[in-house]
């Protein structure tokens, strides 16, 4: 595997896990985000994969209410936060 190849990997895992990380600490935080992780994790996969758009939108819909919600209660976080996406997304730019 050339060295090209395994950063762009790398940096592919590492943005999947900075997800996964955002995902689960509001999970932690708001009880609805976390009532709908749950029905993703132990629902069925067949029926899953067939109402997979509708399992999109609604799990959307949760993440931006909760991320609203917490963004509210913690603005000087939240502007950190996204402070941080905004550069994170520039430097995987370049």
């Amino acid at each position: 595997m050339s060295l090209v190849r395994k950063r762009a990997v790398g940096e592919a895992l590492m943005s999947v896990m900075g997800l996964g990380v955002l995902i689960a600490t509001l999970a932690a935080m708001d009880e609805r985000m976390r009532e709908q992780v749950m029905l993703r994790v132990n629902g069925d996969p067949a029926a899953e994969l067939a109402s997979a758009g509708a399992t999109v939108r609604s799990l959307t819909a949760v993440v931006v209410e909760a991320v609203r919600d917490q963004s509210i209660e913690h603005a000087p976080l939240v502007i950190f936060v996204v402070i941080g996406a905004l550069l994170l997304l520039f430097m995987l730019r370049t």
